[in-house]
């Protein structure tokens, strides 16, 4: 009878022991599912999921806020993907965030990421359609990785190709670099530049030295020297006794030329303004005349 008794008592305690466990398991799941708490519903639309799984996390800045609900094949080429969201975080999604599919990690499960807007201050509400950032496809990595590796096999053939050409002399480089006359030609050119530039070195040190600057300065005030004693030597030639009255005589034509010039200016003027006195009586006669011939029309 004890051994019966202790049997039972061993049996009731690894049952209770068993729903306390998985009373703990469904509410853990259940958290992690969101089915416990305040939920609302966001929807968005892919080209391709690349293997979002329903249950997989969804994060907002770095935060899982909730669980892949639903992925419904709409069409050939889209995709309809449902959140479950916490009620907690709905203020801070606003209506031009965008969602796209990462991992978690390198080789990690699928999670759906979505990014803030930036212009947006609506918030988002109860089955919403979010716009949506395809993700990229490995097979799109690998075709371009292939591309970029057959460039480079191009590349090194042809770097290869060239090289083989040096080595056996047959390229335009290596025959110019082995003909004599050219090598020659081509140091004696290198030599004149070099002569020039020291040359050319030479004359900016001098100009700098002020050797140059200084010849130039005397140069200059000698030319100033020179026209101010022919400006001298015109005035004696003007005072001298023998010149004296020639530029007397010329001083006085100058100015009965002026003199002449300025009355016959006068005199065009006078006549001007006296024919314009003359017209001025005619033509008010004739006006006079045309307003008579008007009105007797009227």
């Amino acid at each position: 009878m004890k051994n019966e008794s202790g049997y039972t008592w061993k049996l009731g305690m690894f049952i209770i022991i068993g729903l306390a466990v998985f009373a703990i398991t469904i509410f853990f799941v259940g958290k992690q599912q969101n089915l416990f708490g305040s939920t609302f519903h966001l929807k968005t639309v892919f080209k391709t999921v690349s293997g979002l799984q329903v249950g997989n996390n969804v994060r907002f800045s770095g935060i899982n806020i909730g669980t892949v609900d639903d992925i419904e094949l709409v069409t050939d080429s889209s995709v309809r993907v449902t959140l479950v969201i916490r009620d907690e975080v709905q203020q801070f999604i606003k209506t031009d965030a965008t969602a796209s599919i990462g991992s978690d990690g390198l080789m990690g499960d699928k999670v759906l990421t979505i990014t803030p807007g930036a212009g947006s201050t609506v918030t988002v509400t109860e089955n919403e359609m979010i716009e949506s950032t395809n993700p990229i496809e490995m097979a799109d990595i690998m075709s371009s990785l292939k591309g970029s590796v057959d460039n480079a096999g191009v590349i090194t053939a042809q770097l290869a190709q060239f090289s083989y050409k040096m080595n056996n002399g047959n390229g335009v480089l290596n025959k110019l670099l082995d003909d004599e006359g050219f090598s020659n030609s081509l140091k004696s050119t290198m030599t004149n530049l070099q002569t020039s530039t020291n040359e050319f070195a030479q004359f900016t040190t001098n100009l700098n030295d002020g050797g140059l600057g200084a010849k130039l300065d005397t140069t200059m005030s000698n030319l100033q020297s020179g026209t101010k004693g022919l400006s001298d030597n015109m005035d004696a030639v003007k005072n001298s006794f023998l010149l004296r009255g020639y530029f007397k005589k010329q001083k006085k034509a100058d100015v009965k030329k002026a003199a002449d010039a300025k009355k016959a200016a006068d005199a065009k003027k006078k006549a001007d303004a006296k024919k314009k006195k003359n017209t001025a009586p005619a033509e008010s006669i004739k006006n006079v005349k045309e307003s008579i011939i008007k009105d007797s029309i009227k």
